[in-house]
């Protein structure tokens, strides 16, 4: 049984470019993945540097660099390195539904205006029957596209609003030209998932709170650093003390 997504609103911009990229869908992967305590996520500059780490297995990390200490007094522990493996999707096929009685909103001025206040108003607008409307049940701002979806309580609202393209609407002292453009939701029906490992990271274990959390992260830097290691130039460092819980977001490279 394939893993249940969550529901995610997606615009279409109207932006095509080569005909034979048409029928794609293009998926930026955004991993979030969990980090328990007592454990690092450790980025290296070059892949070669994280196999050689992983390779090598169990490290022994200094943990009073820059002190004079006796050997005695000296404080190491010992961490375990292991690969990075996350789940990318190789494959998505979704069922497109047009939804009869809604209307996607675009080319939307800038008000300056809080959203609630700009959604008053096109609901005022698109309730009036004079302006081609009705009564509107839901409105909604998509998220990070700027453009607003409007329910209708009856039916055959939305057609007749989506069949004239383009209306002039009042909102703020002067008319705007909106878009009106059908509103499509999409099903995910099969969704294939493929292992993929991350080249540049390297996953530390086992690391016991005995220093404060930036100290701890520091030490770790300063040591798979070191060439004579086996380390490198560190890229970022993200450290999760025992009894504690973290997640790491992944993107693409």
């Amino acid at each position: 049984m394939l893993p249940a997504l969550p529901e995610k609103k997606m615009v279409f911009k109207g932006l095509v470019t080569n005909k034979e990229d048409t029928n794609k869908l293009m998926l930026t992967p955004l991993i979030r993945y969990p980090l328990l305590g007592g454990s690092a996520l450790i980025t290296f500059e070059k892949a070669e540097v994280a196999q050689r780490i992983i390779e090598v297995k169990e490290h022994v990390v200094e943990l009073s660099y820059g002190e004079e200490l006796e050997e005695l007094d000296r404080c190491r522990v010992r961490v375990q390195a292991a690969p990075v493996d996350i789940l990318l999707p190789s494959a998505l096929e979704m069922r497109l539904t047009r939804n009869s009685r809604s209307i996607l909103v675009s080319d939307l001025p800038s008000l300056g205006i809080p959203e609630e206040a700009l959604l008053d108003k096109l609901e005022l607008f698109f309730s009036k029957t004079k302006n081609g409307g009705g009564e509107v049940e839901s409105r909604e701002f998509l998220d990070n596209s700027g453009q607003v979806v409007l329910t209708f309580a009856q039916d055959g609202v939305a057609e007749l609003l989506i069949a004239r393209g383009h209306i002039q609407v009042s909102v703020g002292k002067g008319k705007h030209k909106l878009k009106i453009s059908p509103c499509m939701s999409g099903d995910i029906t099969n969704l294939q998932l493929q292992p993929s490992r991350c080249p540049r990271t390297v996953l530390l274990s086992g690391i016991p709170d005995v220093l404060g959390e930036e100290p701890m992260r520091d030490a770790l830097e300063i040591h798979f650093q070191k060439a004579s290691r086996g380390g490198g130039e560190v890229d970022t460092v993200a450290y999760v003390p025992a009894g504690q819980q973290g997640v790491a977001v992944f993107m693409e490279d």
